[in-house]
């Protein structure tokens, strides 16, 4: 039997996206002791108020840009893509079930526009490190890692300590490398 878009809704309306995303998933706990709220701060001069379309809210710009690189999304297309179907994407978020989401083209213009000359996803980065040590969900601990495909010679008293930086900077490189590559492959100006 199908149904008319008005009973369609409805039906979503029964159900919360709230009680869909398991309560011990990952996105809860940041969104419990991670407070994004000081972004839209940060950003304000970067905003025109009075000028233009409504800007897509930058808390949930930063979020989505967020989610990409916590979980290792290396391309913006694919990032909107995934938050389309994720629920906990969604709900950490704010989006609701019906909710459009923000195109993947608006993430890259903000990035490589607005933000060009700024320090802000870095600085940003770092309030969010900040809090979340903060809140003890990360530490200042060394990761040594071995990741060769060769047989391991494991001596624990001969071994190499190597402190490995990565920041915000490295993130973006790659998202600015997809953007030109995806460019080319459509046959747009880069």
């Amino acid at each position: 039997m199908l149904r008319s878009n008005r009973e369609k809704q409805q039906a979503y309306e029964l159900v919360s996206i709230e009680e869909l995303v398991p309560q011990d998933h990952l996105l809860r706990k940041v969104d419990k002791y991670i407070n994004f709220s000081f972004i839209a701060e940060k950003v304000r001069p970067l905003y025109c108020e009075d000028n233009g379309r409504p800007a897509i809210d930058p808390v949930v710009l930063f979020k989505m840009i967020f989610l990409g690189y916590f979980y290792g999304i290396r391309s913006e297309r694919q990032l909107e893509r995934d938050i389309q179907t994720n629920l906990a994407y969604r709900w950490f978020l704010g989006l609701g079930l019906t909710d459009r989401v923000p195109d993947h083209s608006t993430i890259s213009w903000n990035r490589r526009m607005r933000f060009k000359d700024t320090t802000i996803f870095q600085d940003i980065f770092d309030e969010i490190v900040l809090q979340a040590i903060q809140h003890r969900m990360v530490g200042g601990r060394v990761l040594i890692s071995d990741s060769t495909h060769v047989k391991a010679s494991a001596n624990k008293h001969r071994y190499t300590k190597e402190q490995v930086l990565q920041n915000t900077r490295d993130y973006i490189d790659e998202l600015n490398a997809a953007v030109e590559a995806d460019r080319k492959a459509h046959g747009k100006k880069l």
